[in-house]
């Protein structure tokens, strides 16, 4: 079919684009991707391939590419039309607009020069993949892309380490072993979900506790767009004397690290927090 054009009012406007699959867009937006006096996307060829599926004519209308890469030169541009009093669509490649991707300056700017903004709400990897964990959505708290190396992201790892909401984050495929590992180290033993290419042809969804799913990916050539979903931290504290004892009957066993390894398991706490305790054990 072929989408008809509304009156839509000047302003910007904000249109989540399917994950994957393209039947889910919403009406909404098709309505304003076929009204808008002005079209930006973060991948061009994304968005005419969509408007393409659903009869959506782009007809003369301007379409700028609007990218990490040309954000401070494309900007000006979309700045001049709203102030001109023009419609302005931005769409991201797949997803929600300013969820990890370049938009937000471009909204930012928006707001200050008292630009009218809406959202038209749709598709986002974050709610997609809570949905689909079956961990508590009662409360998380979404942590974007970690740091590429390791120190620094075992850093963030520790300072969300006890957070009281379940924890989602990006991940590239060419990092997730590590990134498991390391949470692994950082988090104890915790339950987690990898959500890969959700709405698409070969979605998989991969439970497990952090090391075991560490391993199942270590090796592997994984491809597409990752979501992973990590349980909230325990409530308990744990008892200084419980820990001690703990590790000293550990460590009448095995290594350091073999000791730590097992209490932290045991007890539900990080394996760093464990180790710590076992070095200074050892030394004494």
């Amino acid at each position: 079919m072929n989408w008809q054009t509304r009156d839509i009012a000047p302003g910007l406007y904000l249109v989540a684009t399917p994950l994957g699959n393209a039947r889910d867009i919403t009406l909404r937006a098709l309505d304003l991707l076929a009204s808008a006096d002005l079209l930006a996307a973060e991948d061009t060829r994304t968005l005419r391939r969509l408007m393409e599926i659903h009869g959506v004519a782009r007809g003369e209308r301007p379409l700028i590419a609007y990218h990490d890469h040309n954000a401070a030169k494309a900007r000006p541009r979309l700045m001049s039309a709203l102030a001109a009093g023009k419609s302005v669509v931005y769409a991201s490649e797949a997803g929600t607009p300013l969820i990890s991707d370049p938009g937000f300056d471009l909204m930012r700017d928006a707001l200050a020069a008292g630009v009218a903004c809406t959202s038209a709400p749709g598709p986002t990897a974050v709610i997609a993949a809570l949905t689909l964990s079956g961990l508590p959505t009662d409360r998380f708290l979404f942590a974007g892309f970690l740091p590429n190396g390791t120190g620094k992201r075992k850093k963030v790892l520790r300072e969300l380490a006890n957070v009281p909401a379940t924890l989602v984050f990006y991940e590239s495929p060419k990092r997730l072993a590590a990134m498991l590992r390391d949470a692994a180290a950082e988090l104890g033993p915790r339950k987690a979900v990898v959500c890969r290419e959700l709405t698409k042809r070969f979605e998989e969804r991969c439970e497990g506790s952090l090391e075991d799913l560490s391993r199942r990916y270590e090796g592997e050539s994984v491809k597409g767009e990752i979501v992973v979903i990590i349980e909230r931290a325990a409530h308990q504290d744990t008892d200084p004397a419980t820990l001690d004892a703990a590790l000293k009957k550990a460590l009448t066993r095995g290594s350091v690290k073999d000791a730590a390894s097992e209490v932290a398991q045991k007890l539900g706490i990080s394996r760093r927090e464990a180790y710590q305790r076992a070095m200074a054990l050892a030394k004494n």
